[in-house]
């Protein structure tokens, strides 16, 4: 039927490279030193963009995984059961090293390198980079607290092997590890847990085996082969490691209750679950379980701001290429002024996200060798963490309304991403908990300030609105005035300072002054779009845009 003929809609956004087609994350990957990384990066970018790897994601957020509690007898198996394209999905990340490829490779860049595998990554599916990043997070706390059970079980962490299977780890090709620390009554507040853990024989401490009793509001990845939990006893609050499987080749007391029916990332399983002296080994200090596993945490923050920027990636494709495409008045919506100016703003506030979180990866990367460094990066897996997570929501929610109705219909991909933007604000710490968490950092770790100004100053002289905007905000945070009601606007303000000096340092000069002067001069209004005149919006957009070469 003629009616039927399909006009003035988009062609399929598949067969682009995710990754060679964004060149602020390519310029990023270089720079930071991954440069060693960028075939392994390619071929990712490759997948994530074809039709077949869209369509897993599509397929396992459409069939989110089912539990088991019990087989057709009545005995309990506690298992979770996934679409074939969560597998597809996860063993993608798995093969290329997400997971593990600091620890693989062991060479300069290693966090870089992944840093940009986890952005690309995001743009294909984000929920099953949640056991990707536990797993890559709990390696260097086995090493520095626990090296027995690192010795026995980061060899199956790093494998790129996936495997599926539901049995013990030593009889696997890989495995992955969760990680289960809140409950009811305490969420961020973990000391008020009640999980107790009394000694399983004769020893105690760092090593011992213990029967945990109690529960986890939130356990993410369930069908994990083993987690980082939390439990009391005598001495307080301590870090124990807990495998699906015990020793001996039983399966361990560990029984899920429920899957929680979740907003967004719906492909992946979060879980309540009940221990009834449930077999683990302590790892670290009886009694410092917090600062243990926050050890772990301080990664997956990293991941939450790289899986952040992956998501503002996203949209910015999402938007650039639908407008393109599509006609409205005559004109392709992205000739149109004021449409322009929405990409553009969506477009810097990306590249900001980008910078920020590669840069937080280097520090990672050279903590162990420069001290400088080491204290950096506290800072700004904390400062990013909270501005990133918190941006996204709003960037999303400007890319839906970029599609018109197209982007409220879940075939666009537009949905899920929206659905899955508030997520890394909650995730690892709220919004106020990084806050706080910048402020304790500032007051009780000597030299992060320092660092921090150091690092913000390398682009002194360069924009006089950068300049007079760290003269004010170091005047704020010297006086100390009710700094902790007045925290977010510190770190905003840390952020944005941030931002702009990589920003002027490593973009071209019509996407720095763009930010300079609309979020640092003022000259900016309450939402996404509203740039000043003077913008070069093509310059802007024609950098972002991941069909530039295409002929329209």
């Amino acid at each position: 039927m003629s009616t039927h003929e399909v006009l003035n809609q988009p062609p399929p956004l598949e067969g682009v490279n995710l990754f060679t087609t964004d060149t602020v994350l390519v310029e990023a990957l270089r720079r930071e030193g991954g440069a060693w990384s960028e075939q392994g990066v390619t071929e990712l970018g490759r997948i994530a963009g074809t039709k077949e790897a869209i369509g897993w994601a599509f397929q396992a957020n459409e069939n989110p995984p089912v539990l088991h509690t019990h087989d057709r007898f009545g005995n309990r198996v506690d298992e979770v059961e996934f679409h074939p394209a969560w597998h597809a999905l996860l063993g993608t990340s798995v093969k290329h090293a997400v997971h593990s490829l600091p620890w693989r490779e062991r060479r300069d860049g290693g966090h870089v390198a992944r840093g940009a595998l986890m952005i690309v990554g995001t743009q294909l599916e984000y929920g099953n980079l949640c056991p990707i990043s536990m797993t890559y997070a709990v390696v260097p706390v086995l090493r520095r607290h626990s090296p027995e059970i690192a010795a026995e079980w980061e060899p199956r962490f790093v494998s790129t092997a996936y495997d599926a299977r539901f049995q013990p780890a030593s009889a696997k090709t890989g495995a992955l590890c969760g990680m289960a620390m809140t409950e009811k009554q305490g969420g961020s507040d973990v000391r008020a847990n009640t999980t107790r853990a009394e000694p399983a024989g004769a020893a105690t401490g760092p090593g011992a085996e213990y029967l945990l009793t109690g529960h986890k509001w939130f356990c993410s990845a369930p069908m994990n082969d083993a987690f980082l939990t939390l439990a009391q006893t005598p001495k307080g609050l301590s870090c124990f490691f807990l495998p699906r499987w015990t020793p001996d080749g039983k399966k361990n007391r560990f029984f899920i209750q429920r899957l929680k029916d979740k907003l967004g990332n719906r492909s992946n399983a979060s879980s309540e679950i009940e221990y009834d002296r449930t077999w683990a080994r302590m790892v670290g200090e009886e009694g410092r379980g917090v600062p243990t596993i926050i050890e772990m945490a301080n990664h997956t923050r990293l991941d939450c701001m790289l899986g952040s920027a992956g998501a503002m990636r996203q949209g910015v494709v999402f938007a650039t290429h639908h407008s393109a495409h599509r006609t409205a008045f005559s004109r392709k919506l992205i000739d149109q002024p004021l449409m322009a100016n929405v990409l553009a703003d969506l477009a810097i506030e990306s590249e900001a996200a980008t910078l920020l979180a590669m840069r937080t990866a280097r520090a990672f990367d050279r903590e162990a060798k420069d001290e400088g460094e080491k204290r950096l990066r506290r800072t700004l897996t904390a400062v990013g963490k909270y501005w990133i997570c918190k941006r996204t929501p709003a960037h999303a929610a400007e890319v839906v309304e970029v599609h018109g109705g197209n982007g409220f219909v879940e075939s666009s991909g537009v949905p899920r991403l929206y659905r899955e933007a508030p997520l890394n604000s909650v995730w690892e710490g709220s919004g106020n908990v990084m806050c706080l968490d910048v402020l304790r950092i500032l007051a009780k770790e000597p030299g992060a300030l320092d660092a921090f100004r150091a690092e913000v100053r390398l682009a002194a002289g360069m924009d006089r609105r950068l300049d007079a905007f760290i003269e004010k905000l170091e005047g704020e945070v010297a006086r100390g005035e009710e700094l902790e009601v007045g925290a977010r606007r510190i770190v905003e303000r840390m952020a944005l300072a941030l931002q702009a000096s990589l920003l002027l340092r490593h973009s071209p000069p019509f996407v720095a002054d763009a930010f300079c002067a609309s979020r640092l001069g003022g000259d900016w209004g309450a939402a996404f779009g509203t740039l000043p005149a003077s913008t070069d919006f093509k310059a802007i957009i024609d950098r972002a845009r991941p069909d530039r070469d295409v002929a329209i």
